[in-house]
């Protein structure tokens, strides 16, 4: 697996709401040696990732958690690229009159 391969896969694990935090974990520790090689773009992930870990699982700590002011700094500072979906879906909520970010 690529940096990239690891942190898709992760996210997309965590927006599937996979339950199984070992399997996040495992992936934490599988990427821990690439983190100062990885983009942007995967620090955010990374990021989103951890937010996912730590809202679902408090209790447990996350393998790159002494990381997320990195994290956090690529995915503030990430270009924000919503798709034609995410797009649709604010018009409708703004037409409906719900206040959104």
């Amino acid at each position: 697996f690529t940096a990239q391969d690891l942190t898709n896969t992760a996210w997309a694990f965590a927006c599937s709401d996979w339950k199984e935090p070992d399997f996040f974990v495992a992936l934490a520790a599988a990427s821990a040696g690439r983190v100062n090689n990885m983009s942007d773009q995967e620090l955010s992930q990374l990021h989103l990732v951890a937010l996912h870990f730590r809202l679902v699982w408090p209790d447990r700590g996350f393998a790159l958690s002494h990381c997320h002011q990195r994290f956090q700094s690529a995915y503030q500072g990430a270009k924000s690229t919503p798709s034609q979906l995410q797009r649709d879906v604010a018009a409708a909520l703004d037409r409906l009159g719900w206040t959104h970010v």
